[in-house]
């Protein structure tokens, strides 16, 4: 990761100029792949660890408990369209430190909640961090800092951001084994505090530099660009494609456990799948320089719909199984890149944190609501496999949405050309 991370800080082939090589400050990546890591570790996989000890020890509802999280994720996706364009004109430094600041009050007011709308006023401020601090934040960093090669560092981001279950799962169960909810949420806070407070305020320090224009085929203001066919189209697309991967991912464990297999068989597929997904991210870049941003659009949710119905459709055996998970997640760790990339492939980089959010605002909503409406629609259809086929339809409707998202004749992305993935 180390070698990753210092091979972007000097541009290939000699190309830079000083002044470009000053707008890319060495700390700038590792720090967003140290806070993504504890910022996600925390802020949202140490949750789904502790809730069955919050629901234990408080006898709030789980329905409850997972409201006020779901309440968190739909904060996130409206208020990333403020934070976004914050980032536009200002730069990520003072948000995502203020993000930080605020994720660590709201785990605060969480921990010490004596009621429920004490605990969803937390959940509030932990959504309003969120927005400020997780993937679309520090995209927008990074797709300024390094345009116009900047997918390199979005795939090694996302690659240090995969591995916030593995690291922060496990230790807030250990945290968990010797202390209360609460007391955990409150160490977990600490450790929010000291390491990414400091790390937003002193890495993300250099000069903001001028975005690239706008290609000149495209509307050059925003608004022309957020009513026109294209932005509408892809939005619709990526919010359609989110709710499927989204209700698959949660409700992959009851369709194994329908089937007959035990929990912890469909524990560890979900859990390869995840593995899947890091996969898959390092995969990107190539990809990226062979297809168009539409083609690959509409290519990728439409592989997202392919392995769903696959999961529908086959009851094992077990490694079969195991494999189309392992594929998903690799299109799932796509898909990540693909909404970070899906600005700049189109519409350049000046507008890029305000477009992005509004793209990923209804995205973000409709995962938040993914596992509420699977659960609803589980049983009206008759079972998991008739969901995830339905699930698959929608996907697919997505990636035939998608094809109409063209804003011109697209190449490959100028991101990813003649820029080798470095390992």
């Amino acid at each position: 990761m180390l070698r990753l991370v210092t091979s972007l800080d000097t541009p290939p082939h000699g190309a830079a100029t000083d002044s470009k090589e000053r707008s890319r400050p060495r700390a700038v990546l590792p720090a967003l792949c140290l806070t993504q890591i504890t910022g996600w570790g925390i802020v949202y996989y140490a949750f789904p660890v502790l809730n069955p000890q919050i629901t234990a020890a408080t006898r709030w509802s789980a329905a409850t408990t997972m409201a006020a999280f779901s309440l968190a994720l739909v904060v996130s996706g409206v208020a990333g369209i403020g934070v976004g364009r914050v980032i536009d004109r200002h730069g990520p430094r003072t948000i995502m430190t203020a993000g930080s600041a605020t994720g660590v009050l709201g785990l605060v007011v969480i921990a010490l909640a004596p009621n429920p709308a004490v605990f969803f006023a937390g959940w509030i401020l932990a959504g309003l961090s969120m927005s400020a601090t997780f993937y679309q934040p520090a995209f927008a960093a990074l797709t300024r800092w390094w345009a116009p090669d900047h997918v390199r560092a979005l795939v090694i981001v996302t690659l240090a951001g995969g591995l916030a279950s593995t690291v922060f799962a496990p230790l807030t169960a250990v945290l968990a084994d010797h202390l209360t909810w609460r007391s955990t949420y409150l160490v977990l806070a600490a450790i929010l505090a000291v390491v990414t407070i400091p790390a937003h305020a002193l890495a993300l320090r250099a000069p903001w530099p001028a975005a690239t224009p706008a290609p000149e085929t495209v509307a050059a203001t925003p608004r022309a660009i957020i009513r026109s066919r294209p932005f509408l189209l892809l939005g619709l697309a990526l919010t359609l494609s989110a709710f499927a991967m989204y209700a698959v991912v949660v409700t992959l464990v009851p369709l194994l456990v329908e089937r007959g297999y035990t929990t912890a068989q469909a524990a560890w597929v979900l859990g390869l799948g995840g593995a899947g997904q890091t996969l898959g991210r390092t995969l990107y870049a190539p990809l990226a320089r062979r297809a168009g941003a539409t083609t690959r659009t509409a290519t990728l949710i439409a592989l997202g719909s392919l392995t769903t119905a696959a999961l529908a459709l086959t009851p094992g055996p077990y490694g079969l199984l195991v494999a189309l998970s392992v594929a998903a997640g690799m299109v799932r760790g796509n898909l990540t890149l693909l909404q970070a990339t899906a600005v700049t492939d189109r519409w350049g980089t000046r507008h890029y944190g305000r477009l992005s959010g509004l793209l990923g605002a209804p995205a973000m909503t409709a995962s938040a609501l993914a596992p509420f409406a699977a659960a609803v629609l589980a049983p009206s259809l008759g079972g998991h496999p008739a969901l995830f086929l339905t699930l698959a339809a929608m996907a697919g409707a997505a990636a035939v949405i998608a094809t109409g998202a063209s804003v011109r004749r697209e190449e490959p992305s100028t991101a990813a050309q003649g820029l080798p993935l470095h390992k």
